[in-house]
């Protein structure tokens, strides 16, 4: 695994301009991805330590990226966090059965993000 390598996977720029800015500041070097496809493809490359990914996305859901993620080489050793709004409990309960590792609620919590970074 990549030393403090990380990939943030979210259609939405904005969203992924934040969670890049922040994570920059804690010291990680940040790709980002516009689709699970695209996160797919950069993550064999990459083989990068911590993945955030986003649930909604067109195309590849982040359950199907988060699924496919973790049949890379190396998959079972990278921090995957869902980055959602979808915060229920039952939502939480599917998201961890699929194979994320946490859940990271929108909008973004820099100390939350820092705890769940700090942890890969």
């Amino acid at each position: 695994m990549t030393e403090r390598h990380a990939l943030v996977v979210d259609d939405h720029p904005t969203n992924r301009l934040l969670a890049i800015a922040l994570l920059k500041k804690l010291g990680w070097t940040v790709q980002e991805a516009d689709s699970g496809e695209l996160a797919l493809k950069l993550a064999e490359a990459l083989a990068p330590r911590l993945v955030l990914l986003d649930i909604s996305m067109p195309g590849l859901s982040g359950e199907e990226t988060c699924t496919r993620l973790r049949q890379l080489p190396g998959g079972a050793q990278m921090r995957i966090i869902a980055y959602t709004a979808h915060a229920f409990q039952e939502e939480r309960e599917r998201f961890l059965a699929v194979g994320f590792d946490d859940i990271l609620v929108k909008p973004i919590n820099r100390q939350h993000l820092a705890e769940l970074a700090n942890g890969a």
